[in-house]
């Protein structure tokens, strides 16, 4: 039988036989009737593939990329130049195609890659162990709760407000199916205030650098935390590890982060990897999996699964996660793209978006109607606030074929007319001044608007 032709009626009843069902209306009969449609599915006229073919190209005329304008949004996803040895590399059969090394011993070019990849992450946050990669930034803050409630056996996080609003409402999500209450640290001058922590608290939670750009004092939390006998978590941007001091020189318990800017394109927000390090004394807790290297009874050099502690393998119920798939292919291209960029060039990457994340606010602040929301250093984005209403200017910069940022309102309702902008390499300072003249066009243009229309009232 071809693959494409569905099952016909025989193959049907014969299967019905083998489970012992009478009908295919028997297999749903748990379901509520309220809840079955009970008519056809009105589907259109089926279309041949040239027509399908247009459609889609159609629908995909009305998306904007970052190719056709100029972007400088952020928070989270960034517009990173991906070499092409990325994708020549990623895009091989022996590692496009193959799912999951469920035979270590035949898959040592996959552990290879999984390990190099540990290894690159270790060396970025400063911590001894990693995994193999979760499935992105925000799961990963979520995974590293779970460990520090196992380890602590507390019941409360306290997650600062600087961290990803994605990250934090996963968090509330998985809490409250974990009994687990979660609290919010405020942000002061655009940098976390812990308060008092009692002895309820399992984890203190933030960001390095967090949402607004701020670049925070992760030596203080972890400080705070282990004081109050909690451990202290860091979501941190990898691409800023390159200058700031890593999370396991400030005393971080766990370090996790969105990978997206090593070597991964855009692609409408995924997919990514997330990455996930830590200590040597919460090994037994790491979720997903480990590679590890060993000697074959020859002497060689080998790869093999060292820790698999999800529910697929061996721990079964005592799994410490349901992470079922390391994101081993977005992995890859993150330890291509630092080994194309080398120590070196990695940290001279960073350097140049610092230098230019520092000229662009300079910029955009000195402009009429444009300050900083706050004054704490930044690594590759800041917090602008203007005095004009945000949609507005948006609109009009977009007009103007310039995306200027990120509405912070949606958000962080305390900051109605906050502005995130993002720089990376691919940002010139011709970039940047085009920039300015645009923002600082639409700010002027929307206050007499608003001027004129309070007038007019």
């Amino acid at each position: 039988m071809s693959r494409y032709t569905s099952v016909t009626d025989a193959d049907r009843r014969a299967m019905l036989e083998q489970i012992g069902v009478g009908s295919v209306k028997e297999l749903f009969a748990d379901i509520p009737q309220g809840l079955r449609l009970e008519r056809p599915l009105a589907l259109e006229e089926g279309r041949c593939e040239q027509e399908v073919y247009a459609e889609l190209r159609a629908l995909a005329k009305r998306n904007v990329s970052t190719e056709d304008e100029l972007c400088f949004l952020g928070g989270g996803m960034y517009d990173h130049y991906v070499p092409a040895l990325v994708d020549a590399i990623t895009s091989r059969s022996e590692f496009l195609t193959p799912y999951t090394p469920y035979q270590p011993e035949v898959s040592q070019g996959g552990l290879q890659a999984m390990f190099e990849y540990q290894t690159a992450i270790c060396e970025l946050t400063g911590l001894p162990v990693s995994n193999a990669s979760l499935y992105e930034g925000p799961s990963a803050v979520v995974a590293a709760a779970w460990v520090a409630r196992a380890e602590t056996g507390r019941r409360r996080l306290v997650v600062s407000r600087g961290v990803h609003p994605h990250a934090r409402e996963a968090l509330r999500t998985l809490a409250h199916a974990w009994e687990m209450e979660v609290s919010e640290a405020p942000l002061s001058d655009g940098c976390t205030r812990l308060g008092e922590l009692d002895d309820e608290v399992a984890a203190v939670i933030v960001s390095q650098p967090n949402f607004l750009g701020a670049v925070e004092d992760l030596q203080a939390a972890a400080a705070a935390a282990h004081d109050a006998g909690a451990l202290c978590i860091a979501s941190c941007d990898p691409l800023a590890l390159a200058l700031l001091r890593t999370p396991g020189e400030c005393g971080v318990d766990i370090a996790v982060g969105e990978g997206q800017p090593l070597g991964n394109h855009l692609a409408y927000g995924g997919p990514s990897f997330g990455f996930f390090a830590t200590t040597q004394r919460l090994l037994r807790r790491v979720p997903g999996r480990i590679v590890g290297e060993t000697r074959d009874v020859d002497g060689r050099r080998g790869f093999v699964l060292t820790l698999q502690t999800r529910e697929q393998h061996i721990r079964r119920e005592r799994a410490t996660s349901n992470i079922c798939t390391a994101q081993a292919l977005n992995a890859l291209a993150a330890v291509i793209h630092l080994s194309w960029l080398g120590r070196r060039g990695f940290v001279e990457l960073c350097e140049l978006i610092v230098a230019r994340t520092a000229y662009a606010r300079e910029r955009l602040a000195a402009l009429d109607g444009v300050s900083p929301l706050h004054e704490r250093p930044v690594v590759r984005e800041f917090a602008l606030t203007l005095d004009a209403p945000v949609g507005e200017v948006i609109e009009r910069c977009a007009a103007a074929g310039v995306n200027p940022g990120y509405a912070l309102a949606r958000d962080y309702p305390e900051h109605p007319d906050g502005l995130l902008v993002a720089i990376t390499e691919r940002r010139t300072r011709a970039d940047i001044d085009r920039l300015a003249e645009t923002l600082g066009a639409a700010v002027a243009a929307a206050r007499t608007r608003s001027a004129t229309g309070r007038g007019a009232t």
